[in-house]
């Protein structure tokens, strides 16, 4: 910027969730450039509107010239989410993750439950990651790269942390070295707040994955979950029903503790596509307790996430940009 010029600092706060990239003022004429990865058609149109009616506010401003850039993300970013806990969501991200990579993609996951992280346990090491230059180098478990707040925190440790300070650590973990990595899975804290919409705004996920259990009571959430993907124009791959049916292991008898059906019939009402279901099965607690998630071996717990993970990506070939 020129010596004398006009301060443009005040112009970062009405770029939002684009990021401008430089700002120079010559003979009173403003020439910034922007990055908006992160934002569609209409809202880069707004915001080359906003920023030239703020700069021109500007004492000394005389005209404003405003060019956009967006850079073209190699990876394909899928958000894993729940509309309440106690679903599976972490579970299913973790063996999700495993299975797409056994298909033959390279996978990260990123643990963005803050909060409650669990996948350090879900893929049995806390191992912490090493860094250069401030960037994370993400941790490899199960054939898969991972990064998760259980590895740099100590265990049962509470973070009493609002939601910029949750935020700014998402972002930490997603601007980490992925490499060559071709789709990044984000296993989002359970609800619709502010972790979410960090997300949705600033990385634009090309899909994202709802999970539920059969019961009313988990759809209603998880349609609220599917209406806030819906709201920020990020479509829904699917939804795929946990803790469906349950077969004794003494006597064999199939039972449905906590009903069957009920998100295959929701995906069909709400027009998404229905991924498929992972039955209530002992054996899936057993292994993810041990940390050895069952898509990494082979059997019938396995199969059943490989097929949710093909569906997945067809889902993904076909999903709107």
């Amino acid at each position: 910027m020129d010596d004398a010029a006009p301060n443009l600092d005040s112009l970062d706060a009405v770029a939002g969730d684009a990021r401008i990239l430089s700002k120079r003022v010559k003979d009173g004429v403003v020439t910034l450039v922007v990055d908006v990865t992160a934002l569609d058609g209409a809202r880069r149109a707004a915001l080359e509107s906003d920023l030239k009616t703020a700069a021109m506010a500007i004492a000394g401003v005389g005209d404003v010239r405003v060019a956009m850039t967006a850079s073209q993300r190699a990876r394909k970013l899928i958000a894993v989410a729940s509309g309440k806990g106690g679903v599976g969501k972490s579970t299913l991200s973790a063996n999700l993750a495993i299975a797409l990579a056994r298909a033959g993609r390279v996978v990260g996951l990123i643990d963005a439950d803050v909060y409650g992280p669990s996948q350090t346990k879900l893929l049995g090491t806390d191992e912490r990651p090493t860094a250069n230059d401030k960037t994370l180098n993400p941790v490899a478990a199960h054939g898969i790269r991972f990064l998760s707040m259980g590895q740099l925190v100590s265990a049962g440790h509470a973070l009493a942390w609002r939601g910029p300070m949750a935020t700014g650590a998402l972002a930490q973990l997603m601007e980490a070295d992925w490499g060559d990595c071709d789709l990044l899975v984000v296993d989002l804290p359970p609800g619709t707040g502010d972790v979410q919409l960090s997300l949705v705004q600033k990385s634009r996920p090309d899909g994202a994955v709802v999970v539920s259990t059969p019961q009313a009571m988990s759809l209603i959430d998880a349609t609220r979950a599917i209406d806030l993907f819906g709201k920020v124009s990020v479509p829904v791959l699917g939804l795929v029903e946990n803790m469906a049916g349950y077969t004794c292991p003494h006597c064999g008898e199939q039972s449905d503790p906590f009903g069957c059906g009920g998100a295959e019939d929701a995906a069909a009402e709400l027009g998404i596509p229905f991924l498929g279901r992972i039955p209530l099965d002992p054996a899936v607690r057993e292994a993810s307790d041990a940390g050895l998630p069952p898509a990494a071996s082979d059997g019938a717990q396995s199969e059943a996430f490989a097929r949710i993970a093909q569906k997945l990506l067809q889902a993904l070939e076909t999903a709107p940009a």
